[in-house]
């Protein structure tokens, strides 16, 4: 059966859908011979699908896995850094920095800490990373100074960010210091660094962001301990189960 090679290539786990379309427009990506155009579509089963000169064989695709990982401060949210800095992909063993085709789903800054899942299944990466995905992630922020009620309601309604209005988001204080303000952020969308810029923009800077979940996801092991910082674990059942049918929930669009 025939289907577009982003897709072939993200359910084998070789990449995102995002990075395979990128393999794609590099010329990375030759299917019996000839190098591919984005959108062009192959059968696995008839045709020769090469990445960077090496033949793909679908007995060959690796099992899915899915991993949350409890994100620490200086590491970075990619699988290779062109300046040489820690990757997210570094704190997991070999046997899977390698060949099983895991990549972050989403980001959070290097300043950031907290809850991200990896994945080798690319749909479901496409999927939870989709403008229209519905799931939330929420997040303990610590500002400077202390936010009056007034400029809560402002974050809770939405702030103009590079012209289009934030979502709607759930923002309450968790407590406050002498100087500064811890807050619980709940959000539906994931802009670029979106937390930092919103607080920011009203005059309450950022100091520190940790997700501690992403929908039901939290960070926490069978015992009930917290996940320490720098370690991952392997998703429960009933965790893959609550993506998938937030996948399956999603508006698909056809790429």
């Amino acid at each position: 059966m025939e289907e577009r090679l982003q897709k072939i290539l993200s359910q084998w786990g070789i990449a995102s859908r995002r990075q395979a379309e990128e393999m794609i427009e590099l010329g990375r990506v030759r299917c019996n011979g000839i190098v591919v155009e984005l959108g062009q579509k192959a059968d696995p089963s008839q045709d020769e699908i090469e990445v960077d000169g090496k033949l793909l064989r679908s007995p060959h695709r690796p099992q899915p896995f899915y991993l949350l990982l409890n994100k620490p401060t200086g590491v970075v949210t990619t699988c290779d850094d062109p300046r040489g800095r820690p990757t997210v992909m570094h704190l997991l063993p070999a046997n899977l920095r390698q060949g099983q085709g895991i990549h972050p789903v989403g980001r959070l800054d290097a300043e950031s800490t907290g809850a991200l899942l990896l994945t080798n299944d690319g749909d479901l990466t496409f999927a939870l990373t989709h403008p229209r995905h519905n799931i939330s992630k929420t997040y303990q922020v610590t500002v400077a100074g202390h936010p009056p009620e007034s400029v809560l309601k402002q974050w809770r309604k939405g702030v103009v960010l590079e012209g289009r209005k934030t979502r709607s988001a759930q923002v309450r204080v968790l407590s406050r210091d002498a100087n500064k303000t811890r807050l619980e952020f709940v959000l539906w969308e994931g802009r670029n660094r979106q937390i930092r810029r919103m607080t920011e923009q009203l005059g309450y800077p950022t100091l520190q962001l940790h997700r501690t979940a992403i929908g039901s996801i939290q960070l926490k092991l069978t015992t009930g301990a917290a996940l320490p910082l720098g370690r991952y674990r392997p998703l429960e059942e009933r965790e893959i189960h609550y993506l998938q049918n937030q996948f399956k929930s999603t508006t698909r669009v056809q790429v």
